[in-house]
């Protein structure tokens, strides 16, 4: 994914919420290293004007801005791209209308079958999950933490996701986890720039044998 950063915190909002752009600059301020606008509602006005709000604040922060779902919305507010948890008949879509250039990732749960047929697809990353009992995510088959070290050959970021939290977090990233994704354990939390910063703080150790 070019530009961005190799690891670290994927924070996934969990809107609608009146305090939005507010817990998402404390987040970001806490150390996000991507973001991804999630709100499954059907308040297209609404949307439309959050995500351009959140476009500006990544901006501020360089930290890129992803759409769940909403190929139309990335293209109306210029996000980085878009995530998507379908088909791969959806991600040839999704290139087509937002560029080479733009970021693709997509849903692959528990499957390795899945994250290969996504990559050979095009996909940018490709995410796993849930890790561990989600409230986001709470019918969700619980992935295996060997599935990331699996999945190392497949050439692209790998983000894992589902009741992440500081204590075990630090297993994914041994496994080889490229970024973090967390809703509940950011978005849910009093201190969103300090629960992101806890997260974050994961990848230090990393970040120092490989600068």
């Amino acid at each position: 994914m070019p530009g961005f950063s190799s690891r670290g915190l994927y924070a996934i909002t969990d809107g609608p919420r009146s305090d939005l752009l507010h817990v998402v600059q404390e987040a970001l301020a806490g150390g996000v290293q991507l973001l991804q606008y999630r709100d499954l509602s059907d308040d297209h006005a609404r949307r439309l004007d959050e995500a351009r709000a959140l476009k500006r604040l990544c901006e501020e922060h360089g930290v890129p801005l992803l759409i769940n779902g909403d190929t139309a919305l990335a293209l109306a507010v210029g996000a980085a791209g878009v995530h998507l948890g379908e088909t791969a008949e959806d991600l040839a879509s999704a290139r087509e209308r937002l560029g080479a250039q733009a970021t693709i990732g997509v849903s692959c749960f528990a499957s390795l079958e899945r994250a290969r047929a996504m990559v050979e697809g095009g996909a940018d990353y490709v995410s796993f999950g849930a890790f561990f009992p989600s409230p986001t995510l709470p019918h969700a088959h619980l992935a295996p933490l060997e599935l990331l070290r699996q999945s190392a050959a497949l050439g692209v970021p790998r983000v894992a996701i589902g009741g992440i939290t500081p204590e075990n977090g630090a297993a994914l990233v041994e496994a080889g986890a490229d970024y973090l994704a967390a809703v509940s354990a950011v978005f849910g939390r009093s201190d969103a720039r300090a629960a992101a910063r806890r997260l974050a703080d994961l990848y230090r150790p990393l970040q120092r044998v490989h600068p």
